[in-house]
């Protein structure tokens, strides 16, 4: 395979360890809704596919629409120091930023938080574009995003990766024709993401650079 000229990036589970901040909104609002707290284990299996099916599977008593709210309104107070970039993503995006590759995140998670985070982490200069299901309507697996990523960028699917931590990351790249990179670490077990049969499976970011 010649290098890409976009890669288009997953943040949650691929990116960062977001999972802890994840926890504290989703327990606050499980609190709020008189639920019990879970553990991180508990939470991180149900991360991937936006915040409105996590509070549907995770705060099954309340209105979706009213735990979203809950969530969005703590989040913004533990996001920043509750997500932790994973070794090697600077480097690794420092490297492709002088290789002249383009890239974007294309995210389920509410895209005004992404933006938020990647400032507070200083690497916002180091993507292109950074999308959310805000930006098209629609989250992951449809493949909205990456189009409107790849249209961004200025790059069609035979020249974009697709880099992501869960089988969602698999389905989504399929739906989009651009081959899928799996970094392992995230979300999904491994058995799941052999089923999935990403084009490559990845133990450590910076072995996108490989």
């Amino acid at each position: 395979m010649k290098p890409p000229r976009a890669m288009l990036f997953d943040f949650d589970g691929t990116l960062a360890d977001s999972f802890g901040a994840i926890t504290l909104s989703t327990n606050h609002t499980r609190k709020h809704f008189g639920l019990p707290t879970l553990r991180e284990d508990e939470v991180r299996a149900y991360v991937g596919y936006g915040l409105r099916h996590l509070m549907e599977q995770l705060v099954p008593t309340a209105p979706p629409d009213d735990a979203v709210a809950v969530y969005r309104e703590h989040h913004p107070g533990v996001m920043a120091s509750g997500t932790i970039l994973f070794p090697g993503v600077v480097e690794s995006l420092e490297r492709l930023k002088r290789e002249g590759v383009r890239t974007a995140i294309c995210s389920n998670k509410h895209v005004q938080f992404t933006k938020a985070i990647v400032r507070e982490k200083g690497v916002a200069h180091l993507f292109d574009e950074v999308l959310g299901p805000d930006d098209v309507g629609v989250a992951k697996p449809d493949p909205a995003m990456l189009f409107e990523a790849m249209r961004r960028l200025g790059a069609t699917a035979s020249d974009t990766v697709y880099v992501g931590d869960m089988t969602i990351d698999v389905e989504v790249a399929r739906n989009a024709g651009v081959p899928v990179w799996i970094v392992l670490g995230g979300a999904s077990s491994r058995e799941a993401l052999d089923a999935a049969r990403p084009d490559r499976i990845l133990a450590t970011f910076v072995d996108i650079l490989a």
